[in-house]
């Protein structure tokens, strides 16, 4: 009843290994396995391992011998008295084990001091204690009379909870007529048996039959299990549904409402009962799209709608249907249902930019396509024809493409960046449906910028005054231009047009700042030498290629107070202003004695002269005209008058800060007959001092006339060049006395200049704040301009 096998390994090692060792861990394992069989007994001897072991039993209980296990119930347990492993509780194979062919515990026992752990193998043998089960008492099988024979009918296998050759070994089926047993071995799991038709049923002579299957294992002796089998033998279905007609074809709109019928179709069944009841359905072939839009009554056939009908995804839909009764084994009639579907103007056109350039130069050619647009209505006829068109008035039109559908965006006019630098186009494309449906599309045109606009200056041409003796260096004027064009081609640089001709010479003299347009004098002017100029300045953009434009800049001198007077008169013969006038003692009062002559360079109140008596002898004897500098007696002489004078004469010019000269007279009071005497002695001498100033005079008036129609050539070529309101005007001074003076009148703007000399015209008038030698005239636009030169 009992088996045991016990197998102890032995240590082999040296010597000082084994010292080693027992240092280190006092502990030797062993391995005994023995085997008992289930269902024993609580406390039945399993074997004795201290014996086994050869461990000393009197020690067992002070090293604690004992099995460690985490089962709370462990099946198995150790005596520490005599070391006998005995069973704790019944053991159940089935259990423990299921259905595995060996069923092997492992146990760990344990002694301490030294500690030692022993693992011990415990077999559990199965015994035939266990019956073959079906899953069911009965299984009922309805088999129809049409079916032939061989035909073959599986059945659940019976489950015995034993293993091995405990297990279910065969099956046996009740004697009969109609069915036999056939059993397949599948090994481990198990064998099944198969009922096979080896006689037709036949439901007239018999409508059920009954069989008892029986399962047995392989004990001594076996134990058995039984299922009882009951065959119920069916009515064969022999008639199939007809349906009523050959073909179903229908119209339907789209978006036709939900739950909206369709069409009835309509099939019978010569069958009675349950076998002549038709219902219908849709085949299993069927797509799923179709079954979310329609449905079928699988009692009245009716087909309704049952989602959204939409024709420009399908136009047809041919749909299978099937008519089935209701048999055990049901015959089925399948049909097809054509719907056509009718389409109605529901979908807008769709615009779709399919070729764009969203930046055209602004010359392009008339008619370069901008973009291609196509046009796409999904509904048919009339609803789906499409007519497109721009909506606003811009130099664009579209054309229709060979392709059916398709528009081409090309230029119908030339464009100009400079008036319009984009478009926004709102395309619209409408159908012929009634009603009819439109949609709109925008899109940007940019005109790209081509260098096709040269630089323009601000004026044209410039005029700028300059007081003379500026700072070389410095700017003294500018200039501005500006292109209409864009990055590049807006992008100015300026440069002063420099020529070989002898009028340009003085652009030598000037530089200009080839970014800002500065023009910068390298010299200082000098009015007396130079009083206008002009040149020219170009002014070029960076495009390719490059477009370059030129203006003239007329530039006038003004004149400053930077010329001290001159004496001409008197003139001694070692060049000093100093001079001797002899006249009668009886002279009357008002008696011209001499006249002192004086000239400034400058013009305007820089060159008109005053006289003033800065040192006399006798003050009640001479008095000076302080604009003609002509000295005149103021009384007649007398005995007791000294027989000579001298008259220290100050000269000054009315500039801001004035400058002078003086001279000196000496008057000798003579009696008449000498008087007469030294006249004729004095008047050939005189005569050729007259003439040597007259020569001088002649020079001096021929050179300042030249400069004047210079002046005036100028001024008449920028009236005839210039819409603007510009006149130079010289006066002519009618009273003149003697004195070298200038006039100068001229116009600028709204405003109106005049350079005087000693006399100013009447009417005149001083404005503040401008330059001390000019004057504003009242505007006299009627009359001429005139320019002149008085000495």
């Amino acid at each position: 009843m009992e088996q045991r096998r016990c197998e102890m390994p032995r240590a082999r090692g040296g010597l000082f290994g084994c010292v080693v060792a027992v240092l280190l861990w006092s502990a030797a394992l062993a391995q005994i396995r023995y085997s008992i069989s289930e269902e024993v007994n609580e406390g039945t001897v399993v074997g004795n391992i201290a014996k086994d072991l050869g461990l000393d039993k009197s020690t067992l209980k002070d090293r604690k011998y004992r099995i460690v296990s985490s089962n709370a119930d462990p099946l198995f347990h150790v005596n520490q008295n005599d070391g006998v492993l005995y069973v704790s509780r019944k053991i159940d194979r089935e259990e423990v084990c299921a259905q595995s062919s060996t069923c092997l515990m492992n146990l760990k026992t344990v002694l301490e001091n030294p500690l030692e752990v022993h693992y011990v193998g415990v077999e559990v043998l199965d015994i035939n204690d266990n019956y073959p089960i079906f899953p069911q008492n009965e299984k009922v099988l309805d088999i129809f009379e049409s079916v032939l024979p061989g035909t073959r009918f599986q059945l659940k296998p019976s489950r015995d909870p034993d293993s091995g050759h405990f297990s279910v070994q065969q099956y046996k089926l009740s004697p009969n007529d109609h069915l036999r047993l056939e059993v397949k071995d599948k090994g481990a799991d198990g064998k099944i048996p198969i009922l096979v038709i080896q006689k037709s049923l036949d439901r007239e002579t018999s409508g059920s039959h009954s069989f008892v299957l029986t399962a047995m294992d392989g004990g001594k002796p076996p134990k058995s299990g039984t299922v009882n089998i009951v065959v119920n033998v069916l009515d064969v279905n022999d008639n199939a549904p007809v349906f009523s007609r050959e073909g179903y074809s229908v119209m339907l709109n789209e978006n036709a409402p939900l739950g909206t019928t369709v069409i009835q179709v309509n099939a019978t069944d010569l069958d009675e009962g349950t076998n002549g009841d038709v219902v219908y359905s849709f085949t299993n072939s069927i797509d799923q799209k179709i079954l979310n839009i329609f449905n079928i009554n699988t009692l009245t056939g009716e087909i309704t709608v049952k989602g959204l009908i939409n024709y420009e995804e399908k136009d047809r839909y041919e749909i299978e249907i099937e008519a089935s009764d209701k048999g055990l084994v049901p015959f089925t009639t399948d049909k097809s249902v054509i719907i056509k579907i009718v389409d109605i103007n529901d979908n807008a056109p769709e615009i779709e930019v399919t070729s764009f350039s969203n930046s055209i130069p602004e010359d392009s050619r008339l008619g370069t396509t901008v973009a291609l647009i196509s046009v796409n209505d999904l509904d048919s006829g009339l609803n789906g024809k499409v007519i497109c068109s721009i909506v606003e008035d811009a130099p664009f039109a579209l054309t229709p493409s060979l392709q059916d559908k398709m528009f081409s965006l090309v230029t119908k006019s030339p464009l100009d960046r400079e008036k319009q630098s984009q478009y926004v186009l709102t395309i619209t494309a409408k159908d012929a449906g009634e009603p009819p449906l439109s949609s709109a599309k925008t899109i940007h045109v940019v005109v790209s910028d081509v260098n096709d606009n040269s630089p323009e200056f601000s004026l044209s041409p410039y005029t700028f005054y300059i007081t003379e003796a500026n700072e070389p260096g410095t700017s003294v004027f500018s200039v501005k231009a500006f292109d209409r064009d864009e990055n590049d081609n807006a992008l100015i640089t300026y440069h002063i047009l420099r020529e070989g001709s002898e009028g340009n010479k003085l652009t030598s003299f000037l530089n200009i700042n080839s970014e800002t347009g500065d023009i910068l004098a390298l010299k200082s002017f000098d009015f007396e030498t130079l009083k206008t100029f002009q040149f020219q300045v170009v002014a070029t953009d960076s495009g390719a290629p490059s477009l370059s434009n030129n203006v003239t800049v007329h530039v006038f001198i003004l004149d400053q107070n930077d010329n001290a007077p001159v004496i001409l008169y008197p003139v001694s013969s070692n060049g000093s202003a100093e001079g001797v006038e002899e006249i009668p003692r009886n002279v009357n009062a008002g008696h011209l004695v001499t006249k002192v002559r004086a000239y400034d360079a400058d013009i305007g109140y820089n060159g008109w002269l005053l006289f003033s008596l800065q040192e006399v002898t006798a003050h009640s004897l001479f008095g000076l005209d302080r604009y003609t500098g002509q000295i005149r007696t103021l009384r007649s002489f007398t005995e007791t008058d000294e027989a000579e004078h001298k008259l220290l004469i100050l000269v000054k010019d009315n500039g801001n800060v004035s400058l002078s000269a003086t001279a000196t007279v000496v008057v000798k009071l003579v009696e008449p007959r000498e008087a007469f005497a030294a006249a004729d002695v004095k008047s050939a001498t005189k005569d050729n001092e007259d003439n040597n100033v007259t020569f001088y005079l002649m020079i001096t008036l021929g050179s300042v006339s030249t400069l004047f129609l210079i002046s005036i050539i100028v001024l008449i070529a920028m009236q005839c060049s210039k819409s603007t309101d510009y006149t130079s005007k010289y006066l002519q001074e009618t009273n003149y006395d003697g004195t070298l003076c200038h006039s100068i009148q001229y116009r600028s703007g709204d405003k109106r200049y005049m350079l005087v000399g000693p006399r100013m015209s009447i009417g005149s008038t001083i404005v503040p704040g401008s330059h001390a030698n000019t004057l504003v005239l009242p505007d006299r636009r009627g009359t001429s301009t005139e320019r002149s030169e008085q000495m």
